[in-house]
Formats: structure tokens, C-alpha cells, sequence
């Protein structure tokens, strides 16, 4: 048995993987610079697969970059994030919509697990942890949606609310989550499908205005 070696486009994606990751938890702040060198260094790779990563991330709206001027990570402008929100909402809406008929017991126990551990992740102040249950949580209906497109536009929009959400984590205010996710759950538990979709709209509208 032998392993096949790492492609190019899979260095690519994890240098896009990490270096995103660190852009939303504010390892990389507002502003701060991106050279490329610097970067592959601090990643153990070469320097092409992380400029293929910037490229993307600066269509992603994470990046600004000015030719022959300066690549630095791009300033959390308003406008940019109300655009997400409405795209992320809307789809979470569709995902909800599709995925309320479709719900089998594990996946409710599967939302109430991440729901759970949501909470327990805000008690604990562990803004990290709190973000990965929530995305976990929201996974579960747009997985069962079935819809690629959806998934893969939710995985390009969300880390610009993400990024707000942990440079302005409230543990108080974190906490209406949780209880919006109950009722959520409770809906598509019942096949609610109504009340589903009004509640996740309400959990993706009130965001900004929470925080």
C-alpha cells in the first residue's frame, strides 16, 4: 500500500483553509499585512500555493490587495457584511425549507448535541469553540438540503459574519442563540416547516443587530 503525494491544489486549499481561519478569529487583524513569504514560511510551504490562496481570499472579500502596492487582510466594512447576511440568510431559509421534511431523529439529536455544546462554549467564553458548534448546528439542515451550490456559497459568505462575531462576542447576547436554536429544532422536530424557517430567518437577520 502506498499513499499518493500531496497535489498543488491541495496545498493550495489548506494554505487557503488556514490562512482564512486565522483572518476570522483575528489572528490576522484588520489591516494587517500579507507577504506571501512571510506566510509560506510560517506554513512550511512554498510561496505559489499561498498567492493561489490570497487570490481567492481576496475574491472572498477577506483580502485587498493592490498590485505591486500592498496584499494586507481587508477592513470589516459594513456594507460588505449586510450583503452576506442577506445571501446567508436567504440560503439558510431555502436549506431549512428543504430540510424540515427530510429530518430523521439522529439529526435532531445531532442539532441538540451542537446546541448544547453552543452553550456550554458561551458559559465557558470560548468564542472558538461557541463558532465551530454553531456551524455545526447550521451544517446538519443544509447538508440535508442537498444542495452543493447552496453549501458552497454559505462556505464563501459565512466567515464574513463569523469575523464579526468574534470581534464582537457578547456572552450575553450570544445566549438569545441558544434559545432560538431550541426553537428551531423543536420545529423541524414537529415538521414545522413555517415556524422553522421563520426562526432561523430571525436568527440570521438579528444578527448584526444583537451584536
Amino acid at each position: 500500500m502506498s499513499l499518493s503525494k500531496v497535489t498543488r491544489p491541495l496545498l493550495r486549499d489548506k494554505a487557503y483553509e488556514r490562512i482564512r481561519h486565522a483572518i476570522v478569529d483575528g489572528t490576522l487583524p484588520p489591516g494587517a499585512p500579507l507577504r506571501d513569504a512571510d506566510l509560506a514560511d510560517q506554513l512550511g510551504l512554498s510561496k505559489a500555493p499561498v498567492r493561489q490562496a490570497l487570490l481567492r481570499l481576496t475574491d472572498d472579500g477577506l483580502v485587498d490587495s493592490k498590485p505591486q502596492s500592498y496584499t494586507r487582510v481587508a477592513e470589516m466594512r459594513s456594507a460588505d457584511v449586510l450583503d452576506a447576511r442577506e445571501i446567508v440568510r436567504l440560503l439558510h431559509e431555502f436549506a431549512v425549507r428543504q430540510a424540515a421534511s427530510r429530518c430523521r431523529p439522529a439529526d435532531i439529536a445531532a442539532m441538540r448535541a451542537a446546541n448544547d455544546r453552543f452553550a456550554k462554549a458561551i458559559e465557558a467564553r470560548d468564542i472558538a469553540a461557541a463558532v465551530k458548534a454553531d456551524d455545526e448546528l447550521h451544517d446538519i439542515p443544509v447538508r440535508l438540503a442537498g444542495n452543493a451550490a447552496v453549501a458552497a456559497t454559505l462556505d464563501r459568505y459565512t466567515p464574513l459574519l463569523r469575523r464579526l462575531e468574534h470581534s464582537r462576542f457578547s456572552s450575553t447576547l450570544a445566549w438569545n442563540s441558544v434559545e432560538r436554536h431550541a426553537r428551531l429544532i423543536d420545529a423541524l422536530e414537529a415538521r414545522d416547516t413555517g415556524t422553522a424557517v421563520s426562526v432561523i430567518s430571525t436568527i440570521w437577520t438579528d444578527l448584526l443587530e444583537d451584536r
